[in-house]
């Protein structure tokens, strides 16, 4: 890949897309919330919506690419890209929540995989686990590692509980763009792909299932589920590459006091 495709930020526009991103974080923590068995997912959006163009910016993934709504909101073996609708939550389900702000041209975008009600505790541990990968993820990924370092570190995480990545679904860079170079595969090898530089801004987003990593996608054209039928969890945060510890630009703060809350 050509490294000039990658664009690095400068601090002023890394402060930008941290403000992006702590919103999007506020806005999930909106929608931590309401998440019981009986809300539906367009509730879900309608208040996401709400909040985001409250505080002055616009719903990142409204008009992407033809996308309707405000959040991505994956339910069960969905395993992103699922289009909020009429479906009530039930006790026992995960939904993959995903969304994304622009403010002052610059986007945030985070994710989040919340259980309603009393979930089985072999997705809670899928929960627990792809959340886990994440963090490892965000450790591994310092200026002078590669993208292939990131991968493996989400890699060995996953399967050494049994659970498979998804290949055909990538992280990425983010700024005014919200999709920018590099792809940021959940899997790879250590010491290959670009090389991470100070002040790359990038999204990582382990996409995990419980059994096989086939997806298929289903007839609307977004979302993308399991081929097993068996559950997926997603977690995403927007991260400044640094020398020494990568910083987290969104943040699951918010959600975390309400589940804590409400726990």
């Amino acid at each position: 890949m050509d490294f000039k495709m990658i664009t690095i930020k400068t601090e002023e526009e890394i402060k930008l897309i941290r403000e992006s991103s702590l919103l999007v974080g506020r806005a999930l923590g909106e929608v931590a919330r309401l998440i019981k068995p009986g809300i539906t997912t367009t509730r879900l959006d309608r208040v996401a919506e709400e909040y985001i163009r409250d505080h002055g910016a616009i719903p990142g993934f409204k008009g992407y690419e033809g996308y309707p709504n405000t959040l991505c909101t994956s339910v069960n073996d969905q395993v992103v890209h699922g289009i909020p609708g009429n479906r009530e939550l039930k006790d026992g389900d995960i939904i993959s929540v995903d969304c994304g702000a622009i403010k002052d041209g610059f986007y945030g975008d985070s994710a989040f995989t919340f259980a309603v009600g009393d979930v089985d505790d072999k997705v809670k541990t899928l929960l627990k686990v792809t959340r886990e990968a994440l963090d490892i993820a965000i450790e591994t990924a310092v200026a002078g590692k590669r993208i292939g370092d990131i991968g493996y570190a989400v890699q060995q995480h996953v399967e050494s509980f049994g659970f498979s990545v998804v290949h055909d679904l990538v992280g990425h860079g983010i700024g005014r763009n919200l999709h920018e170079k590099p792809e940021v595969p959940n899997y790879g090898r250590r010491g290959e792909g670009v090389m991470l530089k100070e002040r790359m801004t990038i999204c990582i987003e382990p996409m995990i299932n419980m059994g096989v990593r086939t997806v298929i996608q289903e007839r609307d054209g977004w979302t993308i589920r399991t081929a097993d039928a068996l559950p997926s969890a997603h977690f995403e945060h927007t991260i400044v590459i640094r020398k020494e510890k990568s910083e987290r630009l969104s943040t699951f703060k918010y959600i975390d006091e309400v589940i804590n809350n409400n726990s």
